[in-house]
């Protein structure tokens, strides 16, 4: 049996928390082969990014483009892309190479409240990125940033996901995470609306949930699960990770219970 395969294109972690490093572990444990194009080098951890260190454009291209002539990717997981120059080349080399299931997280503020995205870029990121996702996956401060509304309801966050969807041509899981609701999340597909209830769990370490959500439902959809299936096991796998409570220290994320969730989640579709 071909095992499927999934790329993520984002910034380096350091300490293993978010990043490329929970990317790759997430898409393990979910039953998929994990490759990488890596945009940032981060001297970070869960208290703060320290440095960024960019990869070049070409350095950038010439990874996508080893990864797609080799191993051609069942799903792509797009998080931190700083900078504009970076944002065209990805949206260059997906469009080039038919990239398929493509989920773009905006990454525009860490867990820390440090900023990971320049100004310019989230116009280039809307102009040339979103027109080729399948999803888009914004927390509620990301939506108002790409829907240019305040969200501060539920029915806010309705109109905002279907702004972004209708002016964009993609899906959006809008994460109701922020304090709007007990983390009930709202994807627009295809003209439809359907929340997906979530328990908010007291656990103070969520440093890369963000990362692990839309990895998961990249390797979901790797795998041909359905949009909205895929986002439902992915949440199902976050909401497991955060209710383990394991500790390796302070801010320590939810990626310390990966291991022990690689049976339940490595399920092929049906």
């Amino acid at each position: 049996m071909k095992m499927k395969t999934a790329l993520t294109i984002a910034g380096s972690d350091c300490s293993g928390g978010a990043g490329i490093q929970a990317d790759l572990k997430t898409m393990t444990m979910n039953g998929v082969y994990a490759m990488s194009a890596i945009t940032a080098l981060t001297a970070q951890n869960t208290t703060g990014v320290r440095a960024i260190q960019e990869s070049t454009p070409d350095f950038l291209s010439k990874q996508l483009d080893a990864v797609f002539e080799d191993i051609y990717p069942d799903a792509v997981k797009i998080g931190m892309v700083a900078s504009s120059e970076l944002i065209c080349v990805i949206a260059d080399r997906l469009s080039y190479h038919k990239a398929k299931n493509v989920v773009v997280d905006p990454v525009m503020v860490a867990t820390s409240g440090s900023s990971l995205m320049k100004t310019d870029a989230v116009q280039t990121l809307t102009e040339q990125l979103l027109p080729i996702a399948t999803l888009v996956t914004p927390n509620i401060p990301e939506a108002q940033v790409l829907s240019g509304k305040t969200i501060e309801s539920k029915e806010d966050m309705l109109s905002a996901a279907k702004f972004i969807g209708d002016t964009y041509g993609c899906s959006v899981l809008l994460k109701g995470g922020h304090s709007i609701n007990d983390a009930n999340d709202l994807l627009y597909a295809k003209g439809e609306l359907v929340w997906f209830e979530g328990k908010r769990i007291n656990n103070p370490n969520t440093h890369g949930t963000g990362c692990t959500l839309s990895s998961a439902i990249a390797a979901n959809l790797a795998k041909g699960f359905d949009l909205a299936v895929s986002v439902k096991r992915a949440k199902d796998y976050i909401s497991d990770a955060l209710s383990a409570q394991l500790d390796l220290g302070q801010g320590s994320g939810p990626m310390m219970h990966h291991f022990d969730l690689q049976g339940k989640y490595a399920k092929e579709a049906e």
